[in-house]
């Protein structure tokens, strides 16, 4: 009998396969365990064909009974489920324990197809000669933009025009844990917790104690205004009762 085309199904893989009719269950599971990585005493197998609800393949004597008694159709679905517990079955897709290849920085610099040549090629971030001069203008771009909006330290503020985002100023300055965030940062403790810190960043805390709760935000200066923004009260739209 001629190979049929299947598709073969399980939690870490899918791939088409091709099977003989005449392997036996048994012989079919072990071909399935590099497929899958499942044990073939661990796997159970169903056959799913178009329109039809998947059935069983399972016989009382799997060393004889072959595949093609199920009536095998091409591109059909068999699904190989894993019996075993979940904390028995490796994890095939953490890769924290695979040693990975690290290039020398040494070796990665010589290197003329990478994108580190392709920047340098092009005079594209720290090896355009007019970096520095960019990077001085956007600096006092922000401290223009904070004299401008007169955001100081104390005031009450709101973010990015959202009325559910007021605060109050308590931070205005650079924060180095900020990658290529160069100039002034703003940082405000909102009234309700739904900033994304606690007033600080990594190890540098720039306002208040530890907390679980995050009312804490840095934003650049254009997204505060400050003004007479005072804590929203919930139950003032309440009716009396």
């Amino acid at each position: 009998m001629a190979d049929v085309p299947l598709q073969i199904i399980s939690e870490n893989a899918s791939s088409e396969r091709r099977i003989t009719p005449s392997w036996s269950i048994s012989h079919l599971k072990s071909r399935l365990e590099p497929i899958t990585g499942i044990p073939p005493f661990s796997q159970r197998l169903f056959l799913k064909v178009a329109g039809q609800d998947k059935v069983p393949v399972v016989a009382a004597d799997e060393e004889t009974a072959q595949i093609g008694a199920f009536h095998l159709s091409p591109y059909s679905e068999l699904h190989v489920i894993d019996t075993r517990p979940p904390g028995a079955r490796p994890n095939f897709t953490d890769t924290s324990g695979v040693d990975k290849y690290v290039m020398p920085e040494e070796e990665y610099e010589k290197k003329t197809d990478s994108v580190l040549a392709w920047k340098k090629s092009q005079k594209l971030g720290r090896f355009d000669p007019n970096a520095p001069s960019l990077e001085q203008a956007k600096i006092a771009s922000f401290a223009r933009e904070i004299e401008a909006r007169g955001i100081a330290v104390g005031k009450r503020c709101r973010v990015g025009g959202d009325d559910a985002r007021r605060g109050v100023i308590k931070y205005v300055g650079e924060v180095k844990e900020i990658p290529g965030g160069l100039g002034a940062w703003v940082g405000v403790q909102l009234d309700e917790p739904v900033g994304r810190n606690d007033g600080s960043i990594g190890e540098t805390r720039y306002w208040g104690q530890p907390s679980q709760l995050k009312h804490g935000v840095f934003v650049r200066p254009e997204r505060v205004e400050v003004g007479d923004y005072p804590a929203m009260d919930d139950l003032e739209d309440m009716e009396e009762i």
